[in-house]
Formats: C-alpha cells, structure tokens, sequence
C-alpha cells in the first residue's frame, strides 16, 4: 500500500510536470508587456534591524526622479476628413476614422486590431504635448531608456510619425522598435465579408524601374523597399521612412488563412548610439486614385486596374474628365460606354453582320442535319462548302466581341475598385454606385432594379440575336440572361449600369443592323 502511495505521488508530480511544460498555454506579447510592467512597479519589502517592514521601489537610481505615476487616457483629434483616438497606452491608436463624402465615418482600425502603431503595449507614456496638428508621447523606462513619440498630423491624408531612443545610462540596454498595423485594415459594413480576401501587405521596391510587389513574408530587408502598405478594396495605410537605412525588416504576418494580415515595419536599432531617431511618413486614407498620384511617391499604382491595368487608367481618365462636365458619375459612366461604343462600332457591325448572315443560312442547315445525320465526314464537308459558297463565317459573331474583351475587362475592373464612386449618387434610387441600387427589401431579400432591368434587356438582345437551330444552344441562350441577372445582383451599381448601358446601345445598333438586312432581302 505503501508503495503504490509513493508512485502515486512521482507519477502524479511528473505528470504535472510535463502539463505545464508542453500544455501550459503561453501568453501573448502583450500579456508579457503587462506582467513586466506590473513587476516593475511592484514594491520590494524590507526588513528593519528593529523587525519593522519597509517598502522600497526596485528603482534604478539614475531615472527615479523622472518615474512619475501617470494614468491610462485617451486623446482624440478631429479634422475635417477625419478623426483620431489616440492612447497613452504604448503611445498607441485605437480608432482611425475616415469621413466619408455622406458624412459618414469608416474606421480603418478593426475591434480585433487594436491598438496600432503602439510601442510597449503594457507601457502608460505621459503626454507632453497636444495640439490639433501634434501629439507627442513620452516613456521613460526603468532599464534606463526613453522613448519618445511624436504624431505631426496633417489635412491631406499623409502624416508624419517621429520616434526618439535615447539612453539615459552608458551600459542601458536599448529595446526592439516595430511599427505595426494589423491584423487587417478596417472597412465599412457591406465590404466586410469579402476584406480578409482583398486585404494586402505590400512594398513599392527601391531599385528601378521601381514596382509595387506583394509582401507575403515576415522577414524581407527593410532597404528592398521605399515604402510598405496595408490596404484593401478602398482604404490604405502607407509607412514611407525618412531614411531605409535606419529600418531592418519589412514583413507581413498572419495567424491563418481565414484572418487578415499584418503588416511589420522594424527600426534597426543600434546598441552602441545613445540617441536614435526613427522618423516616417504615413498615410492613411481613401485610395483615390487622382488624390494618391499628387504625392509623386507611387501610392496610386495601390488601385488595382487588374490585368489591362493601362486600359484602366485611360478609362479612369476619361471618366474623371466627363464629370468635371456633368458632375455627375452616374451619367459620365453612361457617356463614356456610349463613346466606346462608338469607337468599337465597326467591329459590332461585323459581328452582328455575321449573326445576321448564320441566321439566313439556318434552314438550310437544319436540311444538312436531316439529311447527313447518319454521316457526320459528310455533313462537314457540306457544311464547309456551305459556309464559302454563302461567305459566312461561323466565328464572325464571335471574334470581334473577343477583341472587345480586354476594353469591357478593363472598364469591369476600374469600375469596382474606384473609390470616387463611393457614395455617388446617379438619380432617383441609385445614391452610391459603389454599392448595389438596393430600391426596398422583401422578406429580408433586396430588391436591385438594375440588374433586373439589365437582365430583361439581355434576354431581348439574345432573342435579336438567336441564329441557331439547336434547341439546347437556343436554351443556353435564354438562360444566359438569367445567369448574369443572378451574378450581377450584388454588384456595385456603376458596373451594372455599365453594362446595361452597353446593352441597350448594342440592341439599338443591331436593330438597325437587323432592318437594313430585311430591306436587301
């Protein structure tokens, strides 16, 4: 008995010991921040020679004198763009909001994220200056170094953030500084369920012809880069250095694949200086792109024109120009399709020519099927020999609608990402053609009229347009409409009046394609 006691109790302790080991959960960097700080402020008790007790600081002497007991706060800035809360807490942001052209505001700092940008997160700094333009913060530690954090703050988006380390003892040792944002950046709503997706961390390289590169690991030489970004569909935050050659390590890090990254910025820290200045511009804003190319630092290339990017930019362009006439987005949309209609019109003519001609040609081989069902070598050759006698070609309707396909891509693609449309408004229901064209909700389901419009249109073009005797291709055609109707139902308002306009200057064109063929017949 006793000895199954005594192994009771080694097997007990070993296996307590390895729980604790291998299974005890580790905290996070910020728990060990707070657990170092709480120690250093816990009082060491002394014993008298006459058995009284005694507290005393666990102090170093040469910086007791500036430790003063300062409490956790917050600061907040307001500008007419935006607004900032600030903490004291690790000199930290725990809210960046955007005010939108609707008044509203979008907070780039998701609840998960913050704070951002703080240093010493179990740190409580004291302010030592705030203005509507600056705030400064200042920590002064007990290993014999302070820090100090100043925000100049600016109404164009792009900030400036300036960082002293400076040592307040020969032999202090200095602590790692990181310039973090993340996990993710924030967005408003309706943008949510796709922002882990779209979120990015990228650099713009230094060595020429310099190109925006998409970060994907923690640990990339700081000089690789003249600036590195966190950014989504809409919202960016840029860190450009002063100096590349005072940061270490630009990187990006995630927990999952499920959850947005993080972007890491690290300032090579020298042990043998006594003071070190770590300084950086910031901007953090709207990726607009005519606002972003005014800084000349290549934060515009950050709107993503997709593959055609540079048929992109000509169609942003031409876009920006027409509602400096009309002021409207809405209708600058909706004149830019019309011109590009206008500028592809020969090779709509020859595609709706060619379906025109198939369309002549149908019964007569609907006759060649019948007749050479059972010879498929047969019903190829007649069908070629068809196609040149009549000169019809089967890929005429085809081809140049293929040679439309990097125009309509490109507009596709700029149109999504613009953030000028943000908020804009066309007529009656459609108030922001960023977002769908939403006219009420029916039993939780919203009710988009411009896709719905667009899809009716589409079925009308395809009926115009139906040159085939096949019963399945006529069914793939009618169901056509129905697809994109479903697919374009929560897309942003602009790109589907993109694409209805386009399809009713494309029925009306083939309209008259249509009757001058009746009137040769």
């Amino acid at each position: 008995m006793q000895k199954n006691t005594v192994m009771f109790v080694v097997f007990s302790t070993l296996f307590l010991m390895l729980w604790y080991v291998f299974f005890q959960p580790k905290p996070s960097q910020q728990q060990l921040m707070q657990q170092i700080n709480k120690q250093e402020n816990q009082s060491v008790t002394a014993v008298k020679p006459d058995g009284k007790k005694e507290e005393t600081t666990a102090v170093s002497s040469t910086v007791s004198a500036q430790i003063k007991e300062i409490k956790e706060q917050e600061i907040t800035v307001e500008k007419e763009n935006y607004k900032i809360v600030f903490s004291n807490k690790g000199a930290s942001i725990k809210n960046w909001f955007i005010r939108e052209k609707n008044g509203s505001f979008v907070d780039l700092v998701l609840p998960e994220a913050a704070p951002v940008l703080g240093n010493f997160p179990g740190s409580v700094y004291e302010i030592t200056e705030q203005t509507k333009d600056k705030v400064t913060f200042s920590y002064t530690s007990r290993e014999n170094w302070k820090i100090t954090k100043t925000y100049n703050l600016s109404d164009n988006y792009l900030h400036k953030l300036d960082v002293q380390l400076e040592k307040l003892k020969d032999d202090a040792k200095l602590p790692d500084v990181e310039f973090n944002w993340g996990p993710g950046l924030g967005t408003d709503n309706k943008e949510l369920k796709e922002n882990v997706s779209v979120t990015r961390v990228l650099g713009y390289t230094s060595s020429m012809p310099a190109k925006l590169e998409k970060i994907k690991t923690e640990n990339n030489p700081a000089q690789l880069y003249k600036w590195a970004a966190i950014d989504n569909r809409y919202f960016l935050a840029a860190f450009i250095p002063s100096n590349a050659l005072n940061f270490s390590n630009v990187g990006m890090a995630r927990q999952s694949k499920k959850t947005p990254p993080m972007m890491l910025l690290s300032a090579n820290v020298k042990q043998d200086k006594s003071l070190q200045n770590f300084s950086l511009q910031f901007y953090i804003g709207p990726k607009s792109y005519s606002h972003l190319k005014t800084f000349n630092m290549g934060l515009e290339k950050t709107v993503d024109f997709g593959f055609f990017g540079w048929l992109g930019k000509i169609a942003m362009t031409v876009l920006f120009f027409l509602f400096g006439i009309t002021g409207n987005y809405g209708w600058s949309i909706i004149i830019m399709t019309v011109i590009i209609q206008i500028l592809v019109l020969p090779l709509t003519l020859k595609s709706f020519r060619a379906t025109a001609a198939m369309k002549k040609i149908q019964p007569i081989i609907k006759d060649l099927q019948t007749k050479y069902k059972n010879d498929p070598k047969r019903l190829q050759v007649e069908m070629i020999n068809l196609y040149r006698t009549q000169k019809v070609n089967p890929l005429g309707g085809c081809l140049p609608l293929l040679l439309q396909l990097p125009i309509f891509w490109a507009l596709f693609t700029t149109l999504r990402n613009a953030y000028e449309l943000r908020h804009a408004g066309w007529l009656l229901w459609v108030n922001d053609l960023s977002a769908s064209d939403s006219l009420m909700h029916i039993g939780g389901i919203s009710l988009n009229l411009l896709p719905l419009i667009m899809g009716i249109g589409m079925f009308f073009q395809q009926k115009m347009t139906a040159a085939t005797s096949d019963p399945m291709q006529k069914r793939m055609m009618y169901i056509m409409p129905v697809v994109f109707t479903f697919m374009f139902w929560g897309f942003p308002s602009g790109l589907v009046l993109y694409w209805l306009t386009n399809s009713v200057v494309s029925m009306i064109v083939q309209y008259f394609v249509l009757k001058q063929d009746e009137k040769k017949i």
